[in-house]
């Protein structure tokens, strides 16, 4: 008998010993409480209880002028890198064939009456120039092929009679953009009218590869970066903006998802289903709050919101879903990439899992206490 007391005696100090129960999370009153005096160095990190609709933070909201709409320019527009064909047209006595065709030219379609010089395909260096025999050094980055006729015309009127200029682009460099990423085709894209819009250009790059609710549109121009869920253009028609000579876009496999801790129906992280997600829907696809150990009163969740100075700040959300109220509330939230949404623990359950343990701990001595007494009784 003695020897069972003081196995009793140990467990019981062994039990005291132990600096918390068996828990999945903390309960409302922890939470609250550790917000409020989070440690030396950290600054207390506010709560907000959602009790009416004017609580519940608005949604993410894409702007449409995230990228400056630009007027198109022209799409026979020359720059740096462009690949020229020039044909000059000359009648009578010519410049080019008096030179015996050298430099090489090309003479096409001869004639008594008008002859075609044909320059080999002229690339504009990268300071914008080309250069043309007797014209010399012309700068065309920024003018339209029209403009450079007259340039090249200009310049050979004093050494040829009447002389006609075509140009017309062989490679167009400046007037295309870079399609990368999760798309069918990536590569250099050549605009044809300047006017195709964002999605355009995506079906011309043989459309996107994956779902449209994981993929992520990032479009670069010039010192500017802007990121575009594909769902979002696709639901909202005025983020198509059209697409500009020189923009990069790249298209991104980049999932949305929320992760769910505690007493829950199941901790997972969870991807989103659709573009916009609720917290009502949240909660549901998390299987709700655990009928056991969970208090629907105690329902959290953590985001970093930016200030107006645009630093990250800790925030955590209020939901007591035993106010009727909050159903329709949680109906408006719209969830963000990377929420926590935590189930906290139902307080009166501490005393039972006390219970629980303190069961577990005794059930083989009493055990073992009661094959002993049955040994004994038989002998």
């Amino acid at each position: 008998m003695q020897v069972k007391n003081s196995v009793f005696l140990v467990l019981l100090a062994g039990l005291a010993g132990c600096a918390t129960l068996p828990s999945n999370g903390p309960t409302r009153g922890q939470i609250e409480k550790t917000a409020q005096t989070p440690g030396h160095e950290a600054s207390p990190i506010q709560i907000v209880p959602i009790q009416t609709i004017a609580d519940v933070p608005e949604a993410d909201q894409v702007a449409a002028g995230l990228l400056p709409e630009l007027a198109p320019p022209p799409t026979d527009m020359i720059g740096p890198g462009d690949v020229l064909d020039i044909n000059i047209y000359e009648a009578g006595v010519t410049l080019f064939s008096a030179a015996g065709g050298s430099g090489g030219l090309s003479q096409v379609g001869a004639s008594p009456g008008v002859q075609v010089q044909k320059l080999p395909p002229t690339r504009v260096d990268d300071l914008g120039d080309i250069s043309i025999p007797y014209a010399g050094t012309l700068h065309v980055a920024g003018v339209t092929t029209g403009e450079v006729e007259t340039m090249i015309r200009n310049s050979l009127a004093g050494m040829s009679q009447n002389p006609q200029v075509i140009v017309t682009l062989n490679q167009a460099i400046t007037n295309s953009i870079i399609v990368g990423g999760e798309v069918a085709k990536p590569g250099r894209l050549v605009l044809q009218t300047n006017r195709e819009t964002l999605s355009d250009v995506i079906a011309l790059a043989g459309g996107y590869r994956g779902e449209a609710k994981d993929l992520l549109l990032r479009i670069v121009r010039g010192g500017q970066s802007v990121d575009l869920r594909i769902n979002d253009l696709v639901e909202n028609p005025k983020l198509d903006v059209r697409a500009y000579p020189g923009d990069r876009l790249t298209l991104i496999d980049d999932p949305r998802t929320f992760s769910v801790l505690g007493a829950s129906g199941r901790v997972e992280q969870v991807p989103f289903r659709r573009s916009s997600v609720s917290l009502a829907e949240a909660i549901a696809t998390a299987g709700g709050v655990n009928p056991s150990i969970g208090n629907p009163a105690a329902i959290f969740l953590f985001r970093y919101v930016r200030d107006e100075q645009g630093n990250e700040i800790p925030m955590v959300y209020h939901v007591n879903m035993m106010k009727t109220g909050s159903y329709f509330l949680a109906q408006r939230f719209a969830m963000r990439d990377k929420d926590v949404l935590y189930f906290g623990n139902a307080a009166a359950n501490q005393p039972s899992k006390l219970i629980q343990l303190i069961s577990q701990l005794f059930s083989p001595i009493l055990t073992i206490t009661a094959a002993v007494q049955t040994v004994q009784n038989t002998n």
